[in-house]
């Protein structure tokens, strides 16, 4: 009998928790949910990251509110699809990250959203803190998605790889000859200063189909002047997150520039920010590169997807739906993937992407409410 498996995510973006319910081997996505995240959490959220302070109380509570949102999503996912808690193996939830900082001397990621919640809220076995092992290990924690390109998303006709977009950027280069090593890193910026942006000017959560950068002239000195940042000249491994990248990050560039410029030029330059570090990614790493797929929300950002196909001719850009997985959903059905590995004593981490010393186990499990499952 198939088994199913519940993947939880919300991203760098922090826009909402998304939900995926999928059966493996073979791969089928069977329901998806979103559960937008209320819009003074979100803001909590990003200044929490930007400002690096906050209490113990208010870490503590933040941290049950979050489990029970991601609890909450979990639950509407199966009331959409009419399925009971006893037909999930295991739900994997990745959590919020607040904080993930690889290259500090003691380093550490922390996600919040208590997966003892989850696991008591619905019943279901949760496996969750995925990143933290690996650490151990001597790796950046991150990415964790190339496994799971590499087990999905192949193909022995091209050099292909899956891009990523959320509020950071990751690649992930799947070779043609399975013998040979799958890897990947984080390439920067995705989505996040894209937003930052708009909100801040325009206050809208998203630059709609990149609209209002195509409206925007790109600043070339300005862009040249981000780009100069040494994280983007980091050979791999490498990860980042909004505790680097994020609208402190940017106010310093700007104040240093002192050009009063445009804001829909900036945004233009922010757009054309983040498809140059991924170019240059791909030049400096694996310029073989004929095909790239591309997920997460800067799949939907026209502009974006434009600006990357122009960059990377002959390369050809398209999104991971072209190949049955909605660019939406990759990220959620990667973590129902990573429960699985978990509960079924695989490692789930990638050595050559991340720089762990040895493949490891990824994760805790929370044993689900046995009781909750046999009354489902």
């Amino acid at each position: 009998m198939a088994q199913r498996y519940m993947g939880l995510l919300s991203g760098t973006s922090m826009d909402a928790i998304d939900a995926a319910l999928v059966e493996l081997e073979p791969f089928r996505l069977l329901a998806t949910h979103t559960l937008p995240m209320p819009a003074a959490l979100r803001q909590h959220l990003f200044t929490l990251i930007e400002r690096r302070t906050i209490s113990l109380e208010d870490l503590g509570a933040l941290d049950i509110r979050l489990g029970r949102l991601f609890a909450e999503t979990a639950l509407g996912l199966l009331a959409k699809a009419q399925i009971s808690v006893a037909k999930v193996q295991a739900i994997g939830s990745h959590g919020q990250t607040i904080y993930h900082w690889a290259h500090a001397p003691n380093p550490f990621t922390l996600q919040l959203g208590d997966p003892n919640t989850i696991a008591e809220m619905t019943g279901i076995t949760t496996v969750a803190d995925f990143r933290r092992r690996d650490l151990a290990a001597g790796g950046q924690g991150a990415p964790l998605a190339p496994a799971f390109h590499a087990a999905f998303l192949s193909t022995s006709h091209h050099h292909r790889a899956v891009l990523n977009i959320g509020g950071m950027a990751n690649i992930s280069f799947l070779p043609i000859d399975s013998e040979k090593r799958v890897w990947g890193f984080d390439t920067g910026p995705g989505n996040a200063l894209i937003d930052g942006w708009i909100l801040r000017h325009l206050n809208k959560p998203l630059d709609q189909d990149g609209c209002w950068a195509a409206s925007g002239q790109v600043n070339k000195a300005l862009l040249q002047y981000l780009l100069a940042d040494p994280f983007f000249s980091l050979s791999p491994p490498k990860s980042t997150g909004r505790e680097y990248f994020n609208m402190a990050w940017l106010d310093h560039r700007l104040d240093k520039m002192g050009a009063e410029l445009p804001p829909a030029d900036v945004q233009a330059t922010l757009c054309a920010l983040t498809a140059t570090s991924i170019k240059l990614a791909i030049q400096n790493f694996n310029s073989r590169t004929e095909e790239l797929l591309v997920c997460g929300g800067g799949a939907n950002n026209k502009t974006l997807m434009e600006e990357l196909q122009k960059l990377l001719a002959p390369c050809h850009v398209t999104t991971t739906a072209t190949y049955g997985i909605p660019s939406q959903w990759v990220e959620a059905c990667t973590f129902a993937w990573l429960a699985k590995q978990t509960l079924e004593g695989h490692p789930g981490n990638l050595p050559e992407v991340t720089g762990a010393r040895h493949p490891v186990i990824l994760g805790a499990i929370y044993p689900g409410n046995a009781a909750a499952n046999s009354r489902a």
